[in-house]
């Protein structure tokens, strides 16, 4: 018989009791004095039977507006994307789905090919030389590449664009507190980076210019000139990129990037509640020895045939502490097969059609607002997200959205206070013609 959960009986608390030489619980706790201990009832809920509990606990999930039943507009940083069947097939089987990182490496050679793998198609994507194995988030990835600029350049100030996801730039606010970084925001300017403003604030203890491509409002930065600018003096380009969008634009390498980073929760990735997603960090060669976490490299064993080996780990787990260059001490193993798995089911064609399908769907939709009368701020090249001005508070309009079975786009005044009544709209290739359709109508309706 299968149980959720093993119960334990008051002969097994006596046993155990007994075991550890003690009468009781409450002498477990004797170390602790009278005085400090709470006395009090607990502000909680009477407990219930494992029946009622459940009938509970699923009236509370089906409260949950998912996007089976629901067409989402909503992006940010988290989107709803095609994902191969054969994604959870692969994953969910347990030579995969139980390893947490390949510490024994001879024995863990499907492991390693597979992190490998997606290594290889992150550095294709990003045209950069050297990725690593995966790491949190494209937060925590976009942060580790600030900090690795300025334990390289010695400098302690980052210039980060307005125009970067306002979440990512709060997490790098985080790392930099405690390595005593000084953290720049350059404003945005009609959606992008502000280049004049830039220029300004360049001097000779900037570590890094972080931008991102596309960036959080959907518009396509002129990483071009942002590159002139950031590479004057010890400087280095940081680029924060989504790699689906990198399936159809020039790749952030092309562009002199000293390093590119991002989520990849775009591939076979569900959006669950905001995560766990798998962050990726992509680099030059001469940075190879300072990316954080973990690489894994091809070579042959003493007979000639394929081997795969872990690398480098900079990491203070593996070497002196002084020495390490992060202390990330986690890969997203299982994530980044998923992620590999996707890219390799869609193929070059298919990442690049569903790329395409991404721009023509949001410039399809950009294009039937504007014919409906909406203002829409920013024009110029974007990729599957850009900003429409509502005349009413978005929150209430995604309200009256989420009672017709859509999901409405993301409430920008929440971090741009300029932008208040403003939402930004995402077009995946998930959404159809007559849903899009139907948004705009019934955003159309909510707004008047």
């Amino acid at each position: 018989m299968k149980h959720r959960y093993l119960p334990m009986t008051e002969q097994d608390k006596k046993e155990m009791l007994q075991a550890i030489g003690v009468s009781s619980v409450d002498e477990l706790f004797n170390d602790i004095p009278e005085s400090v201990r709470f006395k009090g009832e607990y502000n909680i809920k009477q407990a219930k039977s494992e029946t009622e509990l459940f009938k509970e606990l699923s009236a509370l999930a089906a409260q949950n507006k998912d996007l089976r039943a629901n067409a989402s507009f909503l992006g940010a940083g988290v989107y709803d994307h095609y994902m191969p069947i054969i994604v959870d097939h692969v994953i969910s089987r347990s030579e995969f789905y139980t390893a947490y990182t390949p510490y024994q490496p001879e024995i863990s050679q499907g492991e390693l090919q597979a992190i490998f793998e997606f290594q290889s198609m992150i550095c294709e994507l990003t045209g950069m030389d050297v990725a690593n194995s995966s790491m949190y988030d494209g937060g925590t990835a976009l942060a580790e590449a600030a900090m690795l600029c300025t334990g390289h350049t010695k400098n302690k100030k980052v210039l980060v664009s307005g125009a970067v996801n306002p979440e990512s730039r709060e997490v790098l606010k985080t790392y930099a507190k405690g390595q005593y970084i000084e953290v720049v925001e350059v404003p945005a300017v009609n959606g992008l980076t502000d280049l004049e403003a830039l220029k300004s604030a360049m001097d000779d203890s900037v570590a890094c210019v972080v931008v991102q491509y596309p960036n959080f409002f959907g518009q396509i930065e002129p990483l071009k000139e942002i590159e002139e600018i950031a590479h004057t003096g010890k400087s280095m380009f940081v680029v924060s990129s989504n790699p689906l969008a990198l399936g159809a634009l020039t790749p952030p390498g092309k562009f002199g990037a000293d390093i590119v980073a991002g989520d990849a929760q775009v591939f076979g990735i569900p959006t669950g509640f905001g995560g766990p997603h798998c962050g990726y960090f992509a680099v030059t060669t001469k940075l190879m020895r300072k990316v954080p976490g973990r690489l894994v490299g091809q070579t042959v064993d003493e007979d000639g045939k394929r081997g795969f080996v872990l690398t480098l780990q900079a990491r203070e787990q593996h070497i002196r502490r002084d020495k390490a260059t992060s202390n990330i001490c986690s890969n997203q193993a299982l994530n980044a097969l998923a992620a590999s798995v996707a890219m390799t089911a869609l193929g070059k064609k298919g990442v690049k059609e569903m790329a395409t399908q991404n721009i023509q769907k949001a410039h399809y939709a950009k294009n039937t607002f504007k014919q409906h009368g909406f203002e829409v701020p920013y024009e110029g090249p974007f990729f599957n997200e850009f900003v429409v001005k509502l005349n009413k508070p978005v929150k209430e309009v995604n309200a009256k959205l989420i009672e017709k079975g859509i999901i409405g786009g993301y409430d920008l005044g929440i971090d741009y206070p300029e932008l208040k009544n403003h939402m930004l709209v995402a077009v995946t290739e998930l959404r159809t013609k007559e849903e899009i359709d139907t948004f705009v109508k019934e955003l159309g309706d909510g707004n008047e």
